[in-house]
């Protein structure tokens, strides 16, 4: 696996995509999605935004409830079986191919941008 993408401008990345910390203050099944993934709202401080987020491998409701997350805020909703998802939270595969949520490494106010 190597770093296979073209270079991009980094101020260009910084104005377009928009990555903010939430806090996660609410997790649901949810078992009408096709893949495995949790109902999730996400409180960036001036506001709360729900996500489905393909975290169920690796956490349980109470391992999430109450963390911080790294989630893509402007990418507009996606429908999901009927459930709007309005961010990304971010993840990365560990060695077993279960996805680990990106948070950061002590807790910042949430609504913080990443930059």
């Amino acid at each position: 696996m190597g770093i296979e993408e073209d270079d991009i401008d980094p101020a260009q990345f910084l104005e377009d995509v928009e990555m903010r910390v939430g806090e996660v203050v609410s997790v649901e099944d949810f078992p009408e999605a096709h893949k495995d993934v949790y109902k999730l709202e996400v409180d960036f401080d001036e506001e709360v935004r729900q996500s489905a987020a393909g975290l169920t491998d690796n956490y349980d409701h109470e391992d999430l409830l109450g963390s911080q997350v790294l989630a893509v805020v402007n990418l507009g909703t996606v429908n999901i079986a009927g459930f709007e998802s309005q961010c990304l939270v971010t993840g990365v595969d560990d060695a077993d191919g279960d996805v680990v949520h990106l948070q950061p490494e002590r807790d910042v106010p949430n609504g913080t941008r990443l930059y």
